[in-house]
């Protein structure tokens, strides 16, 4: 009997030695080191992908701890492991939910494709998808704007965090609450779809704030005088749309065939052309009142405006003189 006690006394030493080794013993990670734990994932397969990632030392005595700690659940996530630490670090590490997030940066006036991008950019999935659900989720904003064949111009300019457990679905609809958010700020709760669509080409056609009212004027007045827009960048969005867009516009590109192209059809295109921000939203709400009807780049990153076709002739030709001088 003493024998087995012995024996069973040792067994224990051994097993609890190994364990206090396998959990406490440092183990530093190859390299940066990403493992993806989903949600649904049990205990044993989370071990199991720690211990692949060579994160921890062994799946079983990661399992024992987990089961001495049962009150305390495993976050599912994206973890960067980089630095030394112990299984018992690990498991903490899990049950806090210190996941690694993504930054995605979308600058004011990015249309979807742009956006898909970035998202993809940053690693959290292909462009295509996200594309995929920014045209085809309009439920988000059929409230606001029942018309939209997409989440363009919804998809609100800021710096967001994201993780890869979260669906290109669930990040569209961060975006969007986030737009909502803005519209209430500044009142916006009518004629959302014109409004945004008016402030995505306002967007794009400059980068002066001070200047965004007086171009929205510009816009408001043609729309008046039943005038088209002409305005580049819907002829630049046309093409993007299909496909067919260079880098560069030509004389011919502003006969493209497309419902987008502003100088071809007169009115607002059918919808956003990008997503604007704020400050764009709120000039396409109030514009200035002037009486122009034109306005072109003064070579310095601003404008001249003109009342008449007259007067714009002589501000391109200046233009043209600004840019010789180069």
């Amino acid at each position: 009997m003493r024998t087995l006690f012995t024996l069973l006394l040792i067994a224990g030493l051994a097993v609890g030695g190994w364990l206090a080794w396998a959990w406490y013993s440092p183990v530093t990670p190859a390299a940066q080191t990403f493992v993806l734990l989903h949600p649904g994932y049990s205990t044993r397969r989370i071990a199991a992908e720690l211990k692949a990632a060579g994160v921890i030392r062994s799946t079983t005595a990661f399992m024992v701890w987990h089961r001495l700690h049962r009150k305390h659940s495993l976050k599912a996530g994206e973890y960067l492991f980089e630095k030394t630490a112990t299984s018992v670090d690990v498991h903490e590490r899990l049950v806090r939910g210190d996941v690694y997030v993504h930054t995605v940066v979308i600058p004011e006036g990015f249309n979807l494709f742009e956006v898909a991008q970035a998202i993809q950019d940053a690693g959290l999935g292909s462009s295509q998808d996200f594309l995929k659900a920014a045209t085809s989720d309009t439920g988000l904003i059929a409230d606001l704007a029942p018309d939209a064949t997409t989440l363009e111009g919804y998809l609100f300019p800021n710096t967001y965090e994201f993780t890869r457990t979260q669906t290109m679905e669930d990040m569209a609809a961060v975006m969007v609450k986030q737009f909502r958010q803005v519209a209430r700020e500044i009142g916006l709760s009518v004629e959302v779809q014109q409004t945004v669509t008016l402030a995505s080409i306002i967007e794009k056609e400059t980068a002066a704030p001070e200047e965004r009212p007086m171009v929205a004027s510009v816009y408001e007045n043609r729309l008046a005088k039943n005038m088209p827009l002409q305005a580049d960048p819907s002829v630049i969005y046309a093409e993007q749309l299909q496909g067919a867009y260079t880098g560069a516009l030509h004389h011919q590109d502003m006969q493209f065939p497309s419902a987008y192209n502003t100088y071809v059809h007169a009115g607002l295109p059918p919808g956003p052309i990008g997503n604007p921000g704020k400050i764009s939203l709120e000039a396409a709400m109030h514009p200035a009142d002037t009486p122009y009807l034109y306005f072109v780049s003064d070579g310095s990153n601003h404008h001249r405006f003109a009342r008449s076709l007259e007067e714009h002739n002589h501000n391109v030709a200046e233009y043209r003189k600004a840019l010789a001088r180069r």
